[in-house]
């Protein structure tokens, strides 16, 4: 079960798969802030932690059923000439679910809404489901990724375990950021936006090279950062 310890290629496949588990969690980082926005502040955390901790149980669970996630890939019904599987339908309504979530933030940041008028134990539950049914969808490709990358059960879920502590570190930091200025928030909506139009094309086998909007965003990210930095250093 352990003689991969002594292979470099399983440690060069855990690396690998370390930085895409990371890197593909970025834009569930993203939501993850905005979801737990809504809840009072000393829920937040809280909401955070167990938010990802069960997304990582749900994470493991599928890497254990690699049989399973293997057939999620065959194909159940054609339409239109396309035919439509598991994987493909998970990422279409995960791409419209995405898409409204995001838009009616978008109009109750512009309207204006009860913020945490409303908020109950109800919205503290919902908001933990959000983060662990969402992080399935952000992460289903990663996983039949990782399926193909590695022949070690093992390494593929020490990646993932390393993924989601990296990502419950800088979640506070990142929510923290976007929570303080309300035009990264609006920023970081907009991609959300984005990743569901990206979701959606993928159900229709449209690749679009996550490189691309990665960059995108990053980009957008560092020049709003610098007017973030212009108007600190600007005399009132």
């Amino acid at each position: 079960m352990f003689d991969w310890i002594a292979d470099p290629n399983a440690w060069l496949a855990l690396g690998t798969l370390t930085i895409l588990e990371i890197v593909l969690g970025i834009d569930n980082i993203i939501f993850l802030s905005l979801v737990v926005a809504k809840l009072p502040k000393h829920q937040q955390n809280t909401a955070r932690r167990i938010g990802l901790a069960g997304a990582m149980l749900m994470r493991l669970g599928l890497l254990a059923s690699i049989a399973w996630v293997i057939r999620l890939t065959d194909p159940l019904f054609t339409l239109m000439d396309h035919a439509f599987s598991a994987r493909d339908l998970i990422l279409l309504f995960g791409g419209l679910f995405l898409l409204w979530k995001s838009s009616m933030e978008i109009h109750e940041t512009i309207e204006g809404g009860d913020g945490e008028n409303n908020v109950n134990v109800h919205s503290f539950i919902g908001a933990i489901v959000q983060i662990m049914l969402l992080d399935i969808i952000f992460s289903l490709d990663s996983v039949i990724t990782a399926v193909g990358l590695s022949d070690h059960l093992v390494i593929m879920m020490a990646a993932v375990v390393i993924a989601v502590l990296v990502m419950m570190f800088a979640a506070r930091s990142i929510g923290d950021f976007v929570d303080r200025h309300p035009s990264v928030k609006m920023l970081a909506l907009a991609f959300l936006i984005l990743v569901g139009f990206t979701l959606m094309l993928e159900s229709f086998n449209i690749h679009i090279p996550k490189g691309y909007i990665y960059f995108a965003m990053f980009f957008s990210m560092a020049v709003e950062c610098l007017n973030l930095a212009r108007n600190k250093k600007r005399p009132l």
